[in-house]
């Protein structure tokens, strides 16, 4: 069942501290674009992640192609992808090993999710961190 309530979205930005931003933009129109640089300002270290603008950097962070390349381990995989394409990000997330998956404001989708915590990832969906932080009082990460 994904995490719907109050202490446990808490709970879980409480403990997270490194974020893989999958759908990461370096246009400041698009909501990613201010979403990660809002985690990064509340102490999060957030792992940017498009095939389209590999190489580049947004906020100061090397921007990766898939899941794949990462090398550190990722406790949140925040989705910027539609309900569809969700799908893929969350068996990638599996597959390395994060911990959580979080599908953004929109983006439901319930087989992913099912598969995601058959395999012991907590799931939150159709939220924005950025939003739930400061809503939930969750302290800066230090």
């Amino acid at each position: 069942m994904p995490i719907t309530d109050d202490a446990g979205i808490k709970a879980l930005l409480e403990e997270t501290r490194t974020i893989a931003l999958v759908g990461a933009s370096d246009r400041p129109s698009r909501p990613s674009w201010g979403v990660m640089k809002r985690l990064q300002d509340h102490g999060y270290r957030v792992i940017p992640v498009n095939p389209q603008i590999t190489g580049e950097h947004v906020h100061g962070e090397f921007v990766f192609r898939d899941l794949d390349q990462l090398g550190d381990p990722i406790d949140l995989v925040d989705i910027f992808r539609n309900s569809a394409a969700a799908g893929d990000v969350v068996d990638d997330a599996i597959r390395i090993g994060a911990k959580a998956v979080w599908m953004q404001m929109g983006v439901v989708n319930e087989a992913a999710a099912a598969r995601a915590e058959a395999a012991g990832l907590k799931v939150v969906m159709d939220r924005c961190p950025a939003i739930d932080i400061p809503r939930l009082g969750v302290a800066r990460i230090a």
